[in-house]
């Protein structure tokens, strides 16, 4: 079991976060080759945020549970 806190971590729009994937936790999981970049939060979409990661050309965006994610300073 993940901790409790883990769900309720918000994020800002232009927010910097990294995607670290939590295993004990399947649902807003993201794909494994996403694991360990960092992106710019970019919307909320439900209970989920939508992250946008510099990947090739035109780069991606994923939808990814609040647990997956981590902050990231400056």
């Amino acid at each position: 079991m993940p901790p409790i806190t883990h769900s309720f971590i918000n994020f800002d729009v232009g927010e910097k976060a990294a995607v670290i994937i939590d295993p004990s936790v399947h649902s807003g999981q993201p794909h494994v080759s996403f694991h360990g970049r960092t992106g710019t939060v970019v919307g909320k979409q439900g209970k989920a945020f939508m992250v946008h990661l510099n990947i090739g050309k035109h780069g991606k965006d994923i939808i990814v549970g609040p647990e997956h994610l981590k902050k990231q300073g400056l």
